[in-house]
């Protein structure tokens, strides 16, 4: 094993340690475990939800592209998520208004039975690809660095994951996140410009790479801009994002560690894609999901590769940890508690919550064995969980004579059209989740202003005055 290996040990071993700490003194009942006790600051916020999506996609995704077919156009995938985020900003503050814990539950709300079954399972089976994206960020890393063969490494880093979000829950999650995210900026941007001189330089990218991988609008702006828009509709309506709203101690906090998030990301965007630059120009024939680890171990000093190295994968097995929490979440609350066991005690949901966890472990290793490309599952996820419910979801918090219909079909007609545009092959290059959302909201709108017109009564609200005054007493 190299010393990389063994700072990236040492590393894992005090976050584990920091999560257990923090598990021992702040969980008491099921709330603390799934949100954190409502009770997460400005700064915790900012830094838990950009750890979440600070994660596989955005390090190591972000240099397999670059390495590939987008070169350092790359970096707009993470700088169009902190413009997402800055947008679900204004959103924020309706999210922790509505005291509700899961996406489908604002859902079910506003619209009904139907729409809150088909948001869970959407949600649900978009999260189990997101989380193996992120098993599979941690496990290109560990399989660079040590050698071992890479589905061994999928198993055990699998099975890590899983234990280490069975320990602490969210309030653990939330604190080591802290860490997680200062490490992982601050060690990036000091690495990125060490690795670049000790692999030649810029002008030795630009002299050995094609020119239009060094591009800035490689990847084309409509591209930029379907990024933009498809972080905003997933950023607002992925329960592991929207979990960290909830989760805020008042609607002020979620707003402003909403802004810090995003101004984060947006400043880390291209740094990775560089580092993806010169793993391209030395190693032309590896693996792109290990164009960051390759490029940090051969031109970066053996402590921060290893720092660098440990934080990113602790930043991935953060992210996974959020995705199995919202599973965790949307399974004990819309289809336990709602349908199974309405009656369940508190006891009964952590158990549950726990159950859920592991087989979301189970099946995302599954997933992971496949090896597919990092982003190319988040987008997959992406769009399951955000092209048909967006428009229901974002603007039913806000639109006060939608109608159930016009929830229901909203959802059903964007989702199937999101499908559909994909197996077309994305006419015109336009995201499948951008078409599906496009149809969602003409939908709900239309759909809703037919109705109103022939007298259907507008769908309950999904924040009534007792959420308003719920949500005030803890300003």
């Amino acid at each position: 094993m190299t010393s990389t290996f063994y700072v990236i040990i040492a590393y894992m071993a005090v976050m584990v340690g920091i999560g257990l700490w923090v598990a021992k003194r702040k969980i008491r009942e099921s709330e603390d475990f799934l949100l954190a006790g409502r009770q997460l600051g400005p700064f915790m916020m900012a830094g838990t939800l950009a750890a979440a999506e600070i994660g596989g996609g955005s390090t190591l995704g972000v240099a397999s592209k670059a390495y590939g077919e987008w070169g350092f156009s790359a970096g707009w995938y993470v700088v169009s998520a902190g413009i997402g985020i800055f947008l679900v900003s204004f959103v924020a503050p309706y999210l922790r208004k509505s005291m509700a814990t899961t996406v489908p539950e604002i859902l079910a709300r506003r619209y009904g039975r139907a729409s809150h079954i088909i948001t869970t399972f959407l949600s649900i089976t978009a999260l189990f690809f997101a989380t193996a994206a992120q098993v599979i960020a941690t496990s290109s890393i560990i399989h660079v660095v040590t050698g071992m063969d890479l589905t061994m490494v999928i198993i055990i880093a699998g099975c890590v994951i899983t234990a280490y979000t069975l320990m602490g829950g969210l309030v653990s999650v939330a604190f080591t996140d802290i860490v997680h995210i200062l490490v992982i900026t601050v060690g990036m941007a000091i690495a990125m410009p060490i690795i670049l001189h000790n692999a030649g330089g810029w002008s030795h990218l630009v002299n050995t790479l094609p020119a239009h991988q060094m591009s800035l609008d490689n990847v084309g702006w409509k591209t930029i801009f379907g990024l933009i828009l498809m972080y905003f509709m997933t950023f607002s309506t992925g329960q592991e994002a929207v979990q960290r709203y909830f989760a805020a101690r008042n609607a002020k906090v979620a707003k402003t560690g909403s802004f810090m998030c995003s101004c984060l990301m947006a400043l880390y965007g291209f740094i990775p894609a560089v580092i993806g630059l010169v793993a391209l120009a030395h190693f032309p024939n590896i693996d792109p999901n290990s164009a960051l680890p390759m490029a940090a171990q051969n031109f970066a000093p053996t402590l921060i590769a290893g720092v660098v190295l440990a934080s990113v994968v602790a930043a991935t097995m953060s992210s996974a940890s959020g995705n199995m929490l919202a599973v965790s979440t949307l399974f004990t609350k819309d289809v336990f508690q709602r349908y199974m066991r309405p009656s369940a005690t508190d006891k009964d949901l952590m158990a549950w919550s726990k159950g859920a966890i592991l087989f979301v472990g189970a099946c995302s290793i599954g997933i992971a064995l496949g090896n597919y490309s990092i982003i190319s599952l988040l987008i997959l996820a992406f769009t399951m969980r955000a092209a048909g419910p967006f428009a229901a979801f974002v603007f039913g918090l806000i639109y006060k004579p939608a109608t159930a219909h016009a929830g229901l079909f909203s959802i059903i007609l964007g989702s199937i059209a999101a499908v559909a545009w994909q197996q077309a092959g994305e006419p015109w290059g336009i995201m499948a989740i951008i078409f599906g959302a496009a149809v969602s909201t003409v939908s709900f709108f239309v759909i809703s202003k037919i109705e109103i017109a022939l007298g259907v009564k507008p769908a309950p609200l999904a924040i009534t005055e007792e959420h308003e005054r719920a949500a005030a007493a803890e300003e």
